[in-house]
């Protein structure tokens, strides 16, 4: 085994994904951890430009974070390592939280030819492993997103009211739906809309923290509870799901297959039931259907 193979093998066993690129950001290696956080092959990345539409970093509010300096082009000019939670474009369409870390890459002459990124996921996976193994047991899962259905939510709500009086903790109920759906399923057929369905569920998944519930309520439909949420809280959550969901995508040939949601949000109230709380938040979805779609109402 040569050197080289040894530096890869190496490289492909650490836990984090590992991207090098020269100093022209052209990507020159991909290790299978980075194959896994972000479903792109080596093949499908190395010989290509960062710049080519691959990850597109964005913040929790949907910006490019490149859009005026590339953090590698900063870390290879000044030398300085950087590092940021951001959200990166996965293969399939939906977007994942990864912490990036930049370290510039140098020569035996300590010239800078080029930048390290090392991708880590940035979600909270164990509380959701234990959750959906939980889930699995009571075959409360929803087998194409792999979400909570709509019965498992509803045994929530009710478990919610009892916390909230015993303790006193606030909830936030999110509704989400899914706009021009039936127009996605029309113009590309079922398959598709399969696809529009799971990248949807799992941007979600990942806006949200892994404390919160999330699920399928329905057709296109999603919901979230969230614990110790606050009427302050809504607005900026619910616009975080919009503007990231907004921001996720893939192609159907030559297609490009986006789409945005409407989001309602309340907090259960003290004099609240299921029922009261279903009924204002359905309409509040309607307020935010009849104002142009793509918006929040809380």
């Amino acid at each position: 085994m040569t050197n080289a193979d040894i530096h890869k093998s190496l490289l492909d066993s650490l836990s984090g994904g590992i991207c090098a690129v020269n100093r022209d950001r052209v990507i020159t290696y991909w290790n299978k951890n980075t194959e896994t956080l972000t479903g792109y092959k080596n093949s499908d990345t190395v010989g290509r430009c960062c710049r080519d539409d691959i990850l597109m970093y964005v913040d929790d509010q949907g910006r490019g974070v490149c859009e005026n300096e590339c953090m590698a082009t900063g870390t290879m000019n000044d030398g300085n390592p950087r590092s940021m939670e951001v959200y990166a474009h996965h293969k399939d369409g939906y977007r994942v939280p990864v912490l990036v870390r930049i370290l510039p890459l140098k020569n035996l002459d300590g010239q800078v030819i080029g930048a390290i990124e090392e991708l880590y996921d940035n979600s909270s996976k164990i509380e959701y492993t234990h959750k959906i193994e939980e889930l699995e047991k009571c075959a409360l899962l929803d087998s194409l997103t792999g979400l909570m259905k709509r019965r498992g939510l509803e045994m929530n709500l009710r478990t919610m009211f009892g916390v909230m009086h015993r303790y006193g903790w606030s909830y936030g109920v999110f509704l989400v739906d899914i706009d021009g759906f039936k127009r996605i399923n029309d113009l590309y057929g079922a398959k598709i809309g399969d696809a529009v369905l799971k990248m949807v569920s799992k941007t979600l998944l990942n806006s949200v923290r892994a404390t919160d519930m999330v699920g399928r309520w329905g057709g296109e439909e999603f919901m979230v509870i969230a614990m110790n949420v606050t009427e302050n809280h809504l607005q900026t959550i619910a616009n975080k799901i919009r503007i990231l969901i907004k921001q996720s995508g893939f192609f159907a040939g030559a297609d490009a297959i986006r789409v945005t949601v409407s989001v309602s949000a309340t907090v259960a109230r003290s004099n609240d039931n299921v029922d009261t709380l279903l009924k204002r938040v359905n309409q509040l979805m309607h307020q935010a259907k009849s104002s142009g779609k793509n918006c929040v109402s809380v």
